[in-house]
């Protein structure tokens, strides 16, 4: 391992520079420097040289050209074990560099603010940066290469541990986070840039890049004989499966991590307690109460025997009482802002049941792309974030919704987004009583939806997720007693339908948006 007697900083986010600058100068490291950095350093009663001073060529250009220059990608690209390169090195003066610690211009968080115009964009676009790290972490045998201030206290542990030196094997990981930074930072320039090539700001550009973070691998995908791995996006701002931190209990499995999913995102509709039983990523009962306990139990109560195996989530802390009824039936995972130390306890009871928390945020903005892979492709879209109130709708038909059927249509409407199309949903106001989903046609999802409800079906309200196609949906719903129906209109054959609905007396609003759920 080779000392570090040479490092050059230049860093946009100055966390944690001074001291670590300190440090190393204290092994007798001679720091180079930039700019801002060159005189924050300075001002802690640091010795810095300029880069300028260590190339021979004044910075120019405003700032744009001070490190590309021979004499420092020589010094970063200069391999010590290669007689050539050593010899070509004196020849041109040129000595090595064993340190560079530089992060970017912040792009991303430039154009994410409001009215950033381009040419502030592209004067945030660091060339010199990525430059300098790509050359250090592909000559990352002789050169370590810091890009994010995580890690600065580990390699300073290493080089007091080894006088001063870091290994290539550290030197190596700090080399691949050095790829993976620079490729989403060009990523990002890409995806800003790719949606400008018009007269307007395309809402898709060109060209899509993301980069996501290995979470964990599996041990299998959907079917043993598929491998697969977690992968969550970095910085996300909302409570979600892929924040998620697992308690206790087995390994999640790929349709554990899809069904989480699915049950976190249903209980985030409500402001109410609300839970919700997940089996093959479809609600199969979803309730609201004064509490988990009393919503799950309404909930179960749906469907009991499909509940059987199944995945729950709550918007509300998991209190004792809860978890010992969670824990009195075989479930897979639960998933939940919180759990009080008693919950926690009865729970090592099932060590296999895999207990999940989310961050508990009051305030947060649900934002981001839905991706779909095809084979050879992929869709983009925006998440399916609307949501209408039902007394905002179009009433249709000759009767209008009483203020009780408006609160049942409320969350009928909300459980349906979150069902698999085609869906149908028959509920009360706080409860699930009978659930259709994932049929070919939507009179066969309502005629599922009747056989399945365990509940009294009379007197509930229907949700669907797009239109009725005929009017032999509607029929199906009046013979088993609903009163009122929440649908998003637009069929053909509309006022077939709104027929049917007052033939039987039914009230019925158009939503003018659908919730398809492929």
């Amino acid at each position: 391992m080779a000392k570090i007697t040479r490092a050059l900083i230049s860093v946009s986010d100055k966390t944690g520079i001074i001291e670590l600058s300190r440090e190393l100068a204290g092994y007798g490291v001679e720091l180079l420097s930039t700019g801002g950095t060159a005189k924050l350093l300075r001002e802690a009663g640091l010795t810095v040289k300029d880069v300028s001073e260590f190339t021979g060529f004044p910075e120019m250009l405003d700032g744009r050209v001070k490190t590309l220059h021979p004499k420092v990608h020589g010094g970063l690209l200069g391999m010590r074990g290669n007689p050539e390169h050593v010899a070509k090195m004196k020849e041109h003066g040129i000595e090595n560099i064993d340190m560079v610690v530089v992060n970017l211009y912040p792009f991303e968080s430039t154009v994410a603010k409001e009215g950033c115009l381009l040419e502030d964009a592209i004067e945030n676009i660091d060339i010199g940066g990525p430059t300098m790290l790509r050359s250090a972490a592909k000559n990352y045998p002789d050169v370590t290469v810091l890009v994010d201030a995580g890690d600065y206290a580990a390699v300073l542990d290493e080089m007091k541990a080894c006088g001063g030196a870091v290994s290539p094997k550290t030197n190596f990981g700090l080399a691949v986070k050095v790829f993976q930074h620079t490729a989403a930072y060009d990523g990002a320039i890409s995806n800003y840039l790719g949606a400008r090539l018009g007269e307007t700001v395309a809402a898709y550009p060109a060209t899509f890049t993301i980069q996501v973070n290995k979470a964990q691998d599996l041990r299998y995908g959907e079917n043993p004989q598929q491998s697969a791995a977690f992968y969550v996006e970095k910085n996300v701002a909302e409570p979600c499966v892929s924040n998620a931190v697992q308690l206790q209990g087995k390994e999640l499995s790929f349709n554990n991590i899809i069904d989480l999913d699915a049950a976190i995102e249903t209980v985030k509709e409500f402001e109410q307690s609300a839970a919700v039983i997940i089996k093959h990523t479809n609600p199969c009962g979803v309730a609201l109460a004064e509490t988990p306990l009393s919503a799950y139990l309404k909930a179960r109560e749906c469907d009991p025997v499909s509940a059987f195996g199944g995945i729950v989530g709550f918007n509300r802390q998991v209190d004792a009482e809860t978890a010992r009824e969670l824990t009195s039936t075989f479930l897979e995972a639960v998933i939940a802002p919180g759990y009080s130390d008693e919950a926690l306890a009865i729970f090592t009871a099932k060590k296999n049941v895999r207990v999940m928390q989310v961050p508990l945020l009051a305030d947060y903005s649900a934002r981001g792309y839905d991706l779909k892979k095809v084979v050879g492709g992929l869709l983009l879209q925006g998440r399916d974030l609307g949501m209408v109130k039902a007394a905002d709708c179009q009433v249709v038909t000759e009767r209008t919704p009483t203020d009780s059927e408006y609160a049942s249509l409320d969350f009928a409407w909300r459980v349906c987004k979150h069902v698999k199309s085609n869906a149908i949903v028959f509920t009360n106001r706080d409860q699930t009583v009978g659930i259709g989903a994932g049929q070919m046609s939507r009179v066969d999802s309502s005629r599922i939806a009747v056989q399945k409800a365990l509940l009294p079906i009379r007197g509930t309200v229907l949700a669907s997720d797009a239109f009725f196609p005929f009017r032999d949906g509607v029929d199906a719903a009046a013979e088993a007693g609903v009163t009122a129906i929440i649908q998003p209109g637009g069929s053909v054959r509309d006022e077939e339908v709104i027929k049917a609905a007052n033939e039987h007396g039914i009230a019925m609003v158009f939503t003018g948006m659908r919730h398809f759920k492929h």
